[in-house]
Order: C-alpha cells, then sequence, then structure tokens
C-alpha cells in the first residue's frame, strides 16, 4: 500500500494538519487491511490499540441493546477515523463497526497517534474538535430518537444517507441497505420500515428498486421529517 504522505485520503480527515515526518512515521507503522462485508472492524467493548483510516468502503456503528437488539448508531464513509475518542478516553470501544461493502482501512498504532497528538498542536486540535463534533451528533441522534415518530425518522435517515453517501449514476442512494438495517437505523420493528418505505413511495417521495432507493421528491420527504405534511 502506498505512502501516507501521497494518499488523498489524508486530505477528507485530520491527518492533513500532520507534517510529512509525520505521515512517513504513519507509513512506517500501519497495517493495511482488506475487510470483507459484514466482517466487524471494531467490536463493542474491546480495547482499541490504534485508529483506522478508511481508505475506501462504507460501515455503520451500532449499539448492542439490553434486549439484544443492534441499534445503528451512524453511517460513515471513506475518509473517516474510527477510534479517536477510545485512545483519548483510554475507554474500550463503545460501539460495534461493520462493513456495509468490501473495505479497504489503514491501521495506525496507538503509540504513534499519541506521539503526533503530543507534537502537532494543529492535529490535537483537529482531533478534539472531530470528536466534539461527533458528541453533537450523538445528542441530536438522541433527540430525533426521543421526539420524532417512525414516520419522521425514516425520512430523515433517507435524507442524511443520501447526504453522505451522494447517488450513483441512476440516482439511487449509493448505498444498499436491508430493510432490517433500515429499521435498526430508525428504532423500529423491519415490517413498520417497509410499511413506511412503501407509503413513501405511494407519496411520491420515493421510488424503490429491490434494496437501492431514490429519492424523487426531497422536498417532500424534508417536511416529512419536520412533520409538514
Amino acid at each position: 500500500m502506498g505512502a501516507c504522505e501521497h494518499c488523498f485520503i489524508k486530505n477528507e480527515n485530520e491527518f492533513s494538519t500532520l507534517i510529512f515526518e509525520e505521515l512517513e512515521m504513519f507509513t512506517r507503522s500501519k497495517t493495511t487491511l482488506n475487510i470483507k462485508k459484514g466482517e466487524n472492524i471494531v467490536t463493542e467493548g474491546h480495547v482499541m490499540n490504534g485508529v483506522y483510516c478508511l481508505r475506501s468502503g462504507k460501515c455503520k456503528m451500532s449499539k448492542l441493546n439490553t434486549n439484544g437488539k443492534s441499534q445503528i448508531i451512524k453511517f460513515i464513509n471513506q475518509g473517516d477515523l474510527i477510534g479517536q475518542r477510545s485512545i483519548l478516553s483510554d475507554e474500550p470501544a463503545g460501539l460495534t463497526i461493520t462493513a456495509l461493502e468490501d473495505m479497504q482501512v489503514c491501521f495506525i498504532p496507538k503509540s504513534k497517534v499519541m506521539q503526533a497528538i503530543k507534537e502537532n498542536p494543529s492535529f490535537s486540535l483537529r482531533l478534539m474538535k472531530n470528536v466534539s463534533h461527533q458528541l453533537n451528533e450523538a445528542n441530536s441522534s438522541i433527540s430525533m430518537m426521543a421526539q420524532k415518530t417512525v414516520r419522521e425518522r425514516l425520512a430523515e435517515i433517507l435524507l442524511h444517507l443520501h447526504d453522505i453517501y451522494g447517488t450513483d449514476s441512476e440516482g439511487y442512494i449509493d448505498i444498499k441497505l436491508t430493510r432490517e438495517e433500515i429499521a435498526n437505523a430508525i428504532g423500529t420493528a423491519t415490517e413498520s420500515a417497509i410499511r413506511l418505505l412503501s407509503n413513501y413511495k405511494n407519496d411520491g417521495y420515493l421510488d424503490l428498486r429491490g434494496r437501492k432507493i431514490k429519492i424523487t421528491d426531497a422536498e417532500g420527504l424534508r417536511h416529512a421529517s419536520e412533520g409538514y405534511e
């Protein structure tokens, strides 16, 4: 795998603040991993010994509830970093991270990341800003789950998926999720998610083709997410 200092992904995350020598250090110490669809990159409760940089692919972050059901907390894309909160807090991973498609990730050991944190204030600041942003996202997610109806939550998550993953050549959201995964993202039963998707299709907001979803009326779906239909 190529050197970190020449990798285009570094421009999409905190690594953009690293100097050439620090990127060279990461290159010498990193391990590149090929993750298959459905495999866990990180498992909840495990000790984090470094950070993962998502070179390609998409994944989901989920938490196992006390009833044994998985709740999807967040969807992430290539360029994102995984594990920075855990190594900064010296806490085990709080979420399980699973590949939604075949992925390539680079693992950088904790000792090298901590060295860069100590020596590069810009890198430290970017990490802290990112962790703070994630905390704000978590607060927004809690608020959505508590205050919005399931129908509103579905509209919001579809708009969010469109924003972070974009669309394919046919205009469909560029991620294929099972109906169960969609249900887990909005905190409802799979049958309810299937029914609501069908309702949105009948309303003219969506086009469905198997697991592929196209937003055909973004404004209408946005109004639905806000309860203003």
